[in-house]
């Protein structure tokens, strides 16, 4: 049933509008706040040498608040996008901007070599991490992914007075398969993590390997593009461990709107926590 009702969702030139709100992969932004604007004025697509990667420019975007000012160190906030998406994804994700603007937060948003390089993170079954006009193998440009999101974090603590006891990540559906394995590879670095609607090929064992870091963990029970019964897996785990988590999970939520519309709770949770 659940897979019936995902192809009808995509068939969306043949359904009348009254239904569109019910398919998961339909966001009818809200009219933006003047202040919202005024932070995505402020974005840069910034850009930086992918020597591994064979020497391209690879782009980034980045978010400096009015606030900053050095040498008074900033929380980071790193945000990963979904599948197929690149750099200003993240910054467009509602009010992100508008919300780092409010906290303090310097926000990076990588596109991860590839828009569907799954940042390094094992992908569910049905996809594998890739790359438009490369002839690189899966695992390339998995470990490609990866590197790419480390490398702009490197990036942004040379340029900018970056607070090491607050960097944070964020990642929306890919980008939270992306945030849950990044957090088990460099456990010792994030303050906090937030997966959003995570559609994701790993297991929740790889939660032993950063049981010390803080979870929020936002889900939709009618997501569907995973099972709300696998991220409950994730959720018994995290009990398991004793971990501090918090779950979200949201009534009627879709996979696109259950962490748009609770951004507040994510900044709110992460400016909570530091290292």
């Amino acid at each position: 049933m659940r897979l019936l009702f995902k192809i009808v969702c995509r068939l969306t030139v043949l359904i009348p509008i009254l239904y569109l709100t019910q398919c998961a992969d339909i966001w009818i932004q809200p009219p933006r706040s003047p202040e919202n604007i005024a932070a995505l004025n402020r974005v840069q697509i910034k850009s930086y040498r992918f020597s591994e990667a064979g020497d391209f420019d690879s782009e980034y975007g980045l978010f400096v608040p009015t606030t900053y000012q050095e040498p008074v160190p900033a929380p980071l906030l790193v945000a990963l996008h979904g599948h197929g998406s690149g750099a200003m994804y993240m910054m467009e994700y509602n009010n992100l901007v508008e919300l780092a603007e409010n906290y303090g937060f310097i926000v990076a948003t990588p596109v991860g070599f590839s828009g569907r390089g799954w940042f390094g993170s094992r992908p569910p079954d049905g996809f594998q991490p890739s790359a438009k006009d490369r002839d690189l193998s899966p695992a390339e440009v998995s470990r490609l992914s990866e590197l790419d999101v480390m490398n702009v974090v490197a990036e942004v603590r040379r340029d900018f007075a970056v607070n090491n006891q607050r960097i944070y990540l964020i990642g929306q559906s890919m980008g939270g398969s992306g945030t849950w394995y990044l957090a088990s590879q460099y456990p010792d670095l994030w303050a906090a993590i937030a997966p959003l609607s995570p559609v994701t090929g790993e297991e929740p064992e790889i939660l032993t390997k950063f049981r010390e870091t803080p979870v929020l963990l936002i889900a939709g029970d009618r997501d569907i593009e995973v099972e709300i019964e696998i991220t409950r897996r994730w959720v018994d785990k995290m009990a398991e461990l004793n971990m501090d988590y918090e779950y979200l999970e949201i009534p009627g939520g879709t996979h696109s709107a259950s962490g748009r519309e609770n951004l507040h709770k994510v900044f709110e949770f992460l400016n909570s926590r530091t290292r």
